[in-house]
């Protein structure tokens, strides 16, 4: 719930439901502000024969992941809640690992963002289950189509690593 009543939204969802669903969402979007940032790292250091595939799958997918941060933030204050304030809100929320390595090969990066893109979904999952508990409608139904995304773009990243 926020603190400050000049953040207090109002809704007819139950406060203590909403908290649930407004963690669910603010672990969901450090997720996503940590794949996005992963995911843009990649794309600035790949290497190799398919350089230009993979340097625009990446942006592609990138500016996707960072096209949702905003929905989600949005549906944090919608349900009466506050939102990530900083990086180091994120860095303590955050489910997927950062890469800090100073090379990844162009196979390890698409396998790595397939899998980051698979703990999403969980994350979404977790959403989904927490809205539904609360039954905060409108973050169960726009949660399925994030979900559809993160699956989307796990898929393309293992379609692009196959050999042969």
């Amino acid at each position: 719930m926020a603190e400050n009543p000049a953040l207090a939204t109002p809704t007819d969802l139950n406060r203590n439901d909403t908290k649930s669903v407004a963690d669910a969402l603010n672990s969901a979007l450090a997720d996503c502000f940590t794949l996005y940032f992963k995911t843009k790292n990649f794309h600035w250091h790949v290497s190799g024969p398919h350089f230009r595939d993979y340097h625009l799958l990446l942006d592609d997918q990138a500016a996707q992941i960072l096209g949702v941060t905003d929905a989600i933030a949005e549906r944090v204050r919608k349900t009466g809640n506050t939102t990530l304030r900083s990086i180091g809100d994120i860095a303590r929320r955050q489910t997927i690992s950062d890469n800090d390595a100073e090379f990844v090969a162009p196979g390890d990066m698409l396998a790595e963002l397939r899998d980051d893109n698979l703990k999403l979904v969980e994350s979404f999952r977790a959403v989904k289950d927490a809205a539904e508990e609360a039954k905060d409608n409108a973050t169960s139904g726009i949660v399925d189509e994030w979900t559809d995304h993160a699956e989307e773009r796990a898929w393309f990243l293992f379609e692009a690593s196959r050999k042969g």
